[in-house]
């Protein structure tokens, strides 16, 4: 089994705002390439991309894998998981040269955030001691050394970064209640996140580890930039949304850069033509030019059990009011309900029913 978790380190709480716009589908696209200062998971191989390594780490405390008082108990590294990681891939790589030198990728940084996610399930020095202990087992030196002296660093660099994420939190959610983002509050936050980086590492480990993630925070942020001009007209806003993705440089993150940048039409184009009830196959051949027959497929079917929860979500909200309109006791009706439920919905849906009554609540607010 495949381990897809990501911490939730934030690179920046930054896009945290940022993506709120363009969260749900793009997930489907964007390589799990974000990590935030919370539990980290990654895995050797090209698997995917938020808990918090903050709560666990002291601020600005480097704890040296080489002094571990656990590190005995380990040879491979993977003796005695956490249950967290047990029947899990890794995630991440070590790679060296031919001369036996480390190559620094982001799969390294991977390979660190899959380990370090099980903080709160094991100690610091067990988990230093398991890292270390599966860098040495596993690597010729002198590239295990450097992978342990960069492993101490990324540790160091996640204690400090909450100090930067407080600084700037406050000033990000004045923003988002005001409607917009203050961009010039992001960019100062990016550059201290920057001037912090360079303190713990060289630049081909700043762009190794980082690289992709940057790509992928200024593209949200300029595409915020774009939005929030009123200068601009509609049409305006989407030709400078392409003309900034057109001059990307031709890699994998373009690619998924242009795979988001459809998504925001596709939910776009979505809503306009379900509110001018659309049929099933206009919305699908809609959806096939945008984002391909696969991804079209799923979202049709995606409407279908929408549609279906809908109905018994109205059937359920009728009788659970007709059943506490009738006078009987609390208790009993509380019975009669849990069984209602138990009727209508699976387990994972009623885990959804007290929120998606307060979004058909707060709809009949927005649009009395």
């Amino acid at each position: 089994m495949s381990n897809n978790r990501r911490p939730a380190y934030a690179t920046i709480a930054i896009i945290a705002v940022v993506i709120i716009a363009t969260a749900a589908v793009i997930l489907w696209f964007k390589p799990s390439n974000d990590v935030s200062s919370a539990s980290i998971k990654s895995s050797v191989s090209d698997n995917e991309t938020n808990e918090s390594v903050t709560t666990e780490l002291a601020a600005g405390q480097v704890v040296k894998a080489t002094t571990t008082p656990s590190q005995s108990q380990f040879v491979t590294g993977l003796e005695n998981l956490p249950r967290s990681l047990k029947g899990t891939q890794i995630d991440g790589e070590i790679i060296i040269d031919e001369n036996k030198q480390l190559v620094v990728t982001e799969g390294l940084r991977r390979l660190f955030d899959y380990f370090l996610s099980a903080l709160g399930e094991e100690e610091e020095a067990v988990i230093f001691a398991r890292v270390e202990s599966y860098i040495r087992h596993h690597t010729p030196e002198p590239a295990a050394s450097q992978a342990v002296t960069i492993f101490n660093q990324y540790v160091a660099y996640l204690k400090a970064l909450p100090e930067i994420e407080k600084r700037y939190g406050n000033l990000q959610l004045q923003a988002t209640k005001s409607g917009e983002l203050d961009l010039n509050a992001v960019a100062q936050q990016k550059q201290d996140i920057t001037n912090l980086r360079q303190q713990y590492f060289d630049k081909p480990t700043i762009t190794a580890f980082f690289g992709a993630e940057d790509d992928y925070d200024n593209y949200s942020i300029e595409m915020v930039r774009i939005g929030q001009n009123k200068q601009m007209s509609d049409a305006q806003k989407q030709a400078a949304r392409q003309d900034y993705i057109s001059r990307l440089p031709e890699n994998a993150t373009k690619s998924n850069i242009m795979q988001q940048a459809n998504i925001s039409e596709l939910l776009t184009r979505t809503e306009q033509m379900k509110a001018r009830g659309a049929t099933p196959e206009e919305l699908y051949n809609m959806r096939r030019e945008l984002v391909g027959a696969p991804a079209a497929e799923r979202l049709a079917q995606v409407d279908q059990e929408d549609a279906n929860f809908d109905q018994r979500f109205t059937q359920y909200e009728t009788q659970k009011n007709l059943l506490l309109s009738q006078g009987v006791d609390v208790a009993q009706a509380q019975i009669q309900i849990n069984q209602l439920e138990q009727q209508l919905f699976d387990d994972t849906e009623r885990k959804r029913l007290d929120g998606y009554a307060a979004l058909q609540r707060q709809q009949a607010v927005n649009n009395p």
